[in-house]
């Protein structure tokens, strides 16, 4: 009997390329091991079903289940039926606050919940088909309009019965919005809680309290994580050097690297490297 594929973390790969909003309609692959990603997860069960393993919790779905989670934390599509198919996205946070969510949907979603829902119907299978299509045709215009199209079908399956997010909510998400996009261009260079708030026009101290009443994490922790997710990748790489990685990802020193990866992976880098051979 052959073996069952599995998925295999890349230079091309969610993990990666931790800022890029990738869309996908495909057969899964069982991961060995928990993975993690700076943005969130839409995942549509078009056929079959699959189990995953979150990071306080497990979770099975089924054909027509749609649902929303974190991706930074540490999770694991460890089962699944020979004849699935998903559909779905990885948002960066830039686009997560788009949908312009009610703050306590938001921390849900941050802290580790996974959003369910079965609401959907036979469109929502021809929409996700088609919204990866104009995602991988080439042009611009098409792969916004998919973008556009999914943030609006995804606030009624998220919104929970809460209305729509105050007018401070609104002007929150934009100034999280300006951080998540200068965090974006610069993670993997020395910046700090002064240089990020700068790119919002708000005070470094408001920023930071800002920051994290919106995603549940610091300003340091997410840069971390954006490093974290972009060295998982660069880790699987055949012959792989743990120091030129953690100088490559952004960390300063590889006794810092080791402190991050270790609290997010709960293993050492050598470890992960070492696992991820096969």
């Amino acid at each position: 009997m052959p073996e069952r594929p599995f998925y295999q973390p890349g230079a091309s790969s969610v993990e990666g390329l931790p800022l890029a909003l990738q869309m996908f309609h495909n057969q899964p692959l069982v991961m060995l091991k928990p993975h993690w990603h700076a943005q969130v997860e839409v995942n549509f069960i078009v056929r079959g079903s699959v189990h995953y393993r979150m990071a306080e919790h497990e979770i099975a779905l089924s054909a027509g289940d749609m649902c929303l989670f974190w991706g930074g934390l540490p999770h694991q599509m460890d089962d699944l039926t020979d004849d699935a198919i998903y559909a779905g996205a990885h948002l960066p946070l830039v686009h997560f606050f788009r949908l312009h969510l009610p703050a306590d949907v938001r921390h849900r979603l941050m802290t580790g919940a996974t959003l369910v829902t079965n609401a959907t119907d036979q469109s929502d299978n021809d929409n996700f088909k088609r919204w990866n299509e104009y995602a991988r045709s080439g042009d611009a215009a098409k792969a916004e309009h998919a973008v556009n199209e999914l943030l609006l079908r995804l606030v009624p399956a998220t919104a929970s019965g809460h209305g729509a997010g105050s007018a401070f909510d609104q002007q929150s998400s934009r100034n999280v919005g300006r951080m998540c996009d200068f965090i974006a261009e610069n993670f993997l260079y020395d910046i700090d809680c002064v240089n990020i708030a700068a790119a919002a026009d708000i005070h470094p101290k408001y920023a930071m309290s800002l920051f994290k009443k919106s995603t549940g994490m610091t300003l340091n922790e997410y840069v971390n994580l954006l490093r974290l997710s972009y060295a998982q990748a660069l880790l699987m790489h055949e012959g792989a050097n743990v120091l030129k990685v953690a100088m490559d990802s952004g960390f300063g020193s590889l006794s810092a690297f080791n402190k991050s990866f270790r609290k997010l992976a709960g293993m050492s880098p050598s470890d992960f490297r070492r696992a991820g051979v096969r």
